[in-house]
Order: structure tokens, then C-alpha cells, then sequence
């Protein structure tokens, strides 16, 4: 007996991320919440019972762009982490799953998108059989057995750009005021402006994510300015994520704050006892992409655990797609 599920229960939930092996921040009840506090994004959890037991969920969000037409153009439906499973999940609960979470999502937005931060194969056939299409879409885990260890695994140059970074005067530190979130995000907006051309969450987003426990503001700070960053968010003893890092490269001598605040953050992991720091993406492996290889100096595994599509309404995808092309060559 299988049952579809658009509110789940709590304690339920909590279970599936206790025993799941594919658990990441991104599907817990707290990142659901979180969502819900954000009146940019809609956000949405969906499950799959089987014999009144919790088999698998996805939990994501609803969001769009700019004015009217661009808002009307790039709604999109977005699960990052990927489909949360109980041990021994069958193929068709999770194909039972997405065949509903098309329906529920089909009118709300242009494509749906799942990010999986883990391997799904053994579920691929019954993903794409509900016509979700696979594309690759690389990653780096970076393993944090301890500092030491993790620090030999950074190229020779990222060691010496962190040792002279710290030699002249730049450190690593947690935010501990608003006021520090604020001076990061205008740092971080500019380099979304300039050089990602894409959108960025809103302050809202980075002040709200800021009072979690769950989550960490790698601050680089130089002569009592801060210069760059790394937001991360945890599932403790399992995984840091790397969600954003931006940094004034190349604007102060022997300072490398992007370096700097990559490595700050896989040193708490490695501190605290997380089996591996992951940088959320790599790029397809089809093209040519600075932010991976500035990412693979750090030691990491390059995985391959790609993304799952599923375009709602093809016409408008495409003038989507186009849109993007034209705003990031501009």
C-alpha cells in the first residue's frame, strides 16, 4: 500500500534523516523551515509511504526572478541534495514519488530540478522512466580526517597562499554579529553582479540562514575589515556543505581570501569530527570552468553524482534558457 504525502509528520521526518544514508542538510525539517521563513521562495515537501512507514521525500522550493515577464519566464523548481531514502527503498516508491511531485509542481514552474549531492544510480531507471532527464554535473568531496592530513591534501600552492595569507595578517573567524553577514553579503553581491551573472538570494536569506545552529560564516578578516568568506551548512558529523565563498582576490598583496576562507572551513570539519567537507559543484564536465579548478587544489574526490530535470513546458524553458544566455554575455 503506497500513500503520497504533501505534509509530512515531524518525527517521521527526523527518523528517515537519522537512517538515511543520503541525508544532507538541504532535506531536513530544519532547512524546511527555514525555507518557510523566506517570502521569496515558496517551498514545498512531498513523501512516499509504504504500509504507513516513510520511504523517501523531497523537500525544495518555488522561486523566480526579477519583474513580471522575467518572474513569469524563470519560475523553477528546485531540490538540492536529491530525494531523501530510507534504507532498502524500492525503485518504484521513488518512481511512485516523482511521478506525483510532477504533478504537484507541473503548473507552478517551467522545469523542476533535483541536485543530487549523492549517488542515485540504483534509482536512476525508475527517475527517468518518470521522463526526469539525467545530466552530469561534477562535485568535490574533500576528506577531513584531521587538519593535518587536509592540509597535505591542498596543492602546494593553496598551502603556501593560506600560510602567507595568515603570515600577513588575514584570519579566519566566525561571524558573530549581523553586522559582519552584512559586510560578507555586499562582498559576495558584487561578485554575482560582476563575474556570476546570476541571480543571488536576497540579504533576507543570509540574516535568516545567520541564526541557525546548523549554520557557519567563515569570515576572513584584515586589519579589521572583512575581505571574503565561506557560508557553510552542517549535518553534524557527516558533512559540510560550502553553499557560498567569494573573496577580494587579487586586490591585496599575499592575501588570498577565498583560499583562505575554503580552507578555514574544511579545518573546522576537519576539527569537528565531519567525515568530509563538500563544495556544492564542480560544473558540467563538458566545459571549461575556473571555479572548478580553483575547487580541485583542495584535495578533494572529484565525484560525478549529476542532476535530475524535468521540463513542465518546453516553449517556455527554451526562452528561459536563451534569456540566460544573453544575461550572462553581457
Amino acid at each position: 500500500m503506497y500513500k503520497f504525502l504533501t505534509q509530512i509528520d515531524k518525527e517521521d521526518w527526523t527518523q528517515l534523516v537519522d537512517c538515511s544514508s543520503v541525508a544532507s542538510f538541504f532535506q531536513t525539517p530544519v532547512c524546511y523551515d527555514f525555507y518557510q521563513s523566506l517570502n521569496f521562495l515558496k517551498p514545498f515537501v512531498f513523501g512516499v509511504e509504504e504500509n504507513g512507514v516513510l520511504q523517501a521525500l523531497v523537500c525544495g522550493y518555488v522561486i523566480a526572478d526579477g519583474n513580471l515577464m522575467k518572474h513569469f519566464l524563470s519560475r523553477r523548481a528546485i531540490i538540492p541534495g536529491g530525494i531523501l531514502v530510507a534504507p532498502q527503498t524500492s525503485s518504484y516508491s521513488v518512481g511512485f514519488l516523482m511521478h506525483h511531485v510532477k504533478q504537484e509542481l507541473k503548473k507552478q514552474a517551467i522545469y523542476i530540478e533535483i541536485r543530487n549531492y549523492f549517488d542515485y544510480t540504483i534509482y536512476r531507471q525508475a527517475i527517468e522512466k518518470e521522463r526526469f532527464m539525467y545530466h552530469q554535473h561534477l562535485n568535490f568531496h574533500v576528506p577531513t580526517v584531521d587538519v593535518e592530513s587536509s592540509l597535505k591534501q591542498l596543492n602546494s600552492t593553496k598551502r603556501r597562499d593560506v600560510k602567507l595569507s595568515q603570515k600577513n595578517g588575514a584570519e579566519i573567524v566566525l561571524a558573530t554579529t549581523l553586522a559582519e553577514v552584512q559586510s560578507y553579503y555586499l562582498l559576495l553581491k558584487q561578485l554575482y553582479q560582476e563575474k556570476v551573472k546570476t541571480s543571488l538570494f536576497p540579504y533576507d536569506f543570509f540574516e535568516k540562514l545567520f541564526q541557525l545552529n546548523e549554520a557557519k560564516f567563515f569570515l576572513i578578516k584584515y586589519q579589521e575589515r572583512i575581505i571574503g568568506g565561506s557560508v557553510c551548512v552542517t549535518v553534524p558529523g557527516r558533512v559540510l556543505y560550502e553553499w557560498f565563498v567569494c573573496g577580494l582576490d587579487r586586490e591585496i598583496k599575499n592575501i588570498y581570501p577565498s583560499t583562505l576562507a575554503t580552507w578555514g572551513a574544511i579545518e573546522y570539519a576537519a576539527n569537528n569530527q565531519f567525515d568530509y567537507f563538500d563544495m556544492m559543484g564542480a560544473g558540467k564536465p563538458t566545459e571549461s570552468y575556473g571555479v572548478r579548478e580553483f575547487k580541485s587544489k583542495f584535495g578533494g574526490n572529484l565525484v560525478e553524482h549529476g542532476r535530475y530535470r524535468y521540463v513542465c513546458n518546453s516553449l517556455l524553458y527554451k526562452i528561459g534558457e536563451l534569456g540566460v544566455k544573453v544575461l550572462k554575455h553581457k
